[in-house]
């Protein structure tokens, strides 16, 4: 009797003391982790690293280039035939391939056409997820639109086995042959015609000029399928039934494939911006669902194009940004932070300049912004669905390609830059994976590795279980309370009938909206069948849709203010309590912010910032309007400028507007916002639909909450 004495007089654990702890105190707990995400966020800049190349086989710059006066002719000579074609007849869909193929067939390379269909971008909920960008579209079948046509060429390394290859992409719009795609051309028979001759090939090199009328990443996607996905019946693709006679007889009868690829380069010279000292190169490297190349082909790039050819090396960044206050003055109070731990210990000074933290915040957001959209910055995202590396390099010259002063020296840059990443992907032994797939950029030779930028996630969500533990353990109390000592005692397992009620009703009012968001997101399926329709009524007749869908089910199921019925008693006590509402939307807010973050991290870490709060100060509208304290009116304002703010449209909208100008009305805006999500097959789609929307709905149950 003793020993039982004993235990019932033990005190609990320590992990057990330290939840009740923090569950008594998970108002300020909630608080401090929310501001402590944002300030972790905030401080990215600071914490960002030098990049560096991992895997010592690439040796960038270890030999000196090959491209030569010679190359650069060459390269002229071609944009002169292409410029000339272009004013003699006018037939450059034909011409041009014809031309780039003759050439390369002078080189003694092999060379075939791969032609495909143009395609309409529609919605089709079963292909959702099922494929690469091109396969969840449909073709278009219609026998007078003109196909599109790539022009591929093949080197076999001489001292290779043909397991491997490298892959060149110059991108062209064959209806109008305009300069920068003339330089374009030009630049990548250039360096295609350098390595035919160079001894030290040890990986095939393809050269894919894409047809680009149809978007680049139509054509890229296109020869990737068909190069991954051989048809062994039919060969070449052919139109009705017979080779098209647009190019029949200038076309191999068989579609060459080289080895697995190790890497990709996009490449393309764009006309000068103006107003700069160097020529500048820009780097765009996001594919989709926030798939990023290994960091060491980034780091390949800078280092050769900033060190060894002095471009100027760019990547994106948010420009409006750059000339925010509030940023320039928070940098000054790390800066002045950063001087006072100096102070302490020398080894704490952590501060950079407040502009390069204005640009790295800037770039930051540019980089969080691109993965979580989910949608490529370029043709270099095909490769990513098919796990190869690739990036797009947009070279400018820092004057016009129309002058000569520069030009041969612009060239001769770009050559040796394209020859210095090839020669290093041409060293490796294995494909990438020393560095890093999962970063954020803040410029482009810093970057932010995931296992610092996941504090801030890790911040945000953190206080979730607690604040449904808590909210559960006050419904646990309030009914003891309500049903009497007898049932606060009781070891069954169930408190009361009438508890277990209100858990189900509040359960399935949240099941009911999840439902509901399903049958959304596969609207616009049927909202494609209207005729002569808009952005502006496709997203009309998708939001009645929904609201009309939303009525029914709670017609069917119960709306969410319903009282529940026990099997035992009714009272008009019995209303649904909140706080139960709130936990298991809490709990569901949970589940989809840590699924979000296995697809695509940064979709969850920006959605972070909306649904977490949604989840933290949800309280009925009705109960704060009756207290007149300073934090009542403060929770209310709250509350009332989430429920606008993170109504999805409205967040679209704001999205949109910071990243890019819109010149249309809001509703259409983000009709084509949210169509170019689904469109890509993005993740965010899902994520806005089926996580965020029905939080908010939830949400706004319980603003609206009678009490």
């Amino acid at each position: 009797m003793g020993h039982l004495i004993q235990n019932s007089n033990k005190k609990p654990r320590l992990i057990v003391r330290l939840g009740i702890f923090l569950m008594s105190h998970s108002t300020i707990v909630s608080i401090l982790c929310f501001i402590a995400g944002c300030l972790a966020i905030l401080v990215l800049p600071v914490f960002a690293k030098n990049t560096y190349i991992s895997e010592n086989a690439l040796m960038p710059g270890s030999a000196n280039p090959s491209f030569s006066g010679q190359d650069v002719t060459e390269a002229n000579n071609l944009v002169k035939e292409l410029l000339h074609l272009k004013l003699k007849s006018g037939q450059w869909r034909r011409e041009v391939p014809r031309l780039i193929a003759e050439h390369i067939r002078d080189l003694g390379a092999e060379v075939y056409y791969h032609e495909f269909q143009s395609q309409k971008d529609q919605f089709h909920p079963l292909h959702f997820f099922s494929g690469t960008h091109c396969s969840s579209h449909i073709h278009v079948n219609n026998s007078s639109a003109l196909n599109g046509v790539n022009t591929v060429g093949i080197i076999r390394a001489p001292g290779g086995d043909g397991k491997e290859a490298i892959v060149l992409v110059t991108p062209f719009n064959s209806e109008e042959i305009k300069l920068s795609d003339a330089f374009s051309l030009g630049l990548g028979y250039s360096i295609f015609s350098l390595l035919s001759r160079v001894p030290w090939l040890a990986k095939d090199v393809v050269w894919l000029v894409s047809d680009s009328f149809y978007g680049e990443y139509l054509s890229v996607a296109s020869w990737l399928r068909d190069y991954h996905n051989p048809n062994f019946l039919t060969g070449l693709k052919q139109s009705d039934g017979h080779m098209s006679s647009q190019y029949s007889g200038r076309r191999s009868v068989d579609f060459k494939r080289a080895g697995t690829m190790a890497a990709a380069v996009v490449f393309k010279v764009m006309d000068s911006e103006g107003g700069t000292e160097k020529d500048t190169l820009k780097i765009y490297a996001e594919a989709s669902n926030g798939q990023m190349p290994n960091l060491d082909l980034i780091n390949v790039v800078n280092y050769l194009a900033a060190h060894r050819q002095g471009f100027r090396v760019k990547v994106a960044f948010v420009s409006s940004l750059l000339s925010s206050v509030w940023l320039k003055i928070l940098g000054k109070m790390l800066e002045r932070l950063s001087e006072v731990a100096g102070c302490l210990n020398p080894q704490w000074k952590f501060a950079i300049p407040v502009m390069d933290y204005v640009e790295g915040t800037a770039t930051l957001a540019s980089s969080m912004y691109y993965q979580a959209l989910g949608v490529p910055t370029g043709s270099h995202g095909a490769f990513r669905d098919y796990q190869v590396d690739a990036i797009t390099l947009e070279m400018s010259p820092r004057i016009s390609l129309n002058k000569e002063a520069g030009k041969i020296q612009f060239i001769l840059r770009s050559g040796r830059l394209i020859e210095g990443v090839i020669r290093s992907v041409n060293n490796l032994l294995e494909k990438f994976h020393q560095s890093f797939f999962l970063y954020f950029l803040t410029s482009p030779g810093k970057f932010v590795s995931v296992g610092v930028y996941m504090i801030a996630f890790a911040l945000f969500v953190a206080p979730l279980p607690v604040v449904a533990a808590a909210l559960y353990s006050d419904s646990k109390k309030v009914d003891c309370t309500s049903e009497g000592p007898k049932a606060c005692t009781d070891t069954s397992g169930i408190i009361s009938a009438w508890g277990s009620w209100r858990w189900l009703h509040a359960a399935k009012v949240v099941l009911t909206v999840h439902l509901w968001a399903a049958i959304v997101s596969l609207l616009p399926s049927l909202v494609y069948w209207l005729p002569e329709r808009t952005s502006t009524s496709s997203m009309l007749a998708w939001f009645f849709l929904s609201v009309t869908i939303l009525l029914i089910l709670y017609q069917v199921f119960g709306f969410p203010y319903s009282k529940p019925i026990s099997s035992t008693e009714t009272s008009p006590s019995q209303t649904p309590n909140w706080t139960i509402l709130k936990a298991l939307m809490i709990a569901a807010a949970s589940i989809g912010l840590a699924l979000m973050s296995i697809i695509n991290f940064a979709t969850a870490q920006i959605g972070a910032l909306l649904v977490v709060p949604m989840c933290l100060i949800a309280h009925p509208l009705k109960h704060l309007s009756r207290s007149t304290n300073l934090i009542a009116v403060l929770l209310l304002a709250c509350n009332l400028a989430l429920a606008i703010i993170a109504f999805p449209p409205a967040t679209q909208v704001m999205l949109k507007s910071s990243f890019l100008p819109t010149d249309t009305s809001a509703i259409g805006v983000i009709w084509e916002w949210t169509e170019s999500l689904w469109v890509w097959n993005s993740a965010t789609y899902l994520y806005i639909v089926v996580v965020h929307l029905p939080c908010w709905v939830l949400y706004m149950h319980i603003l609206l909450h009678p009490l």
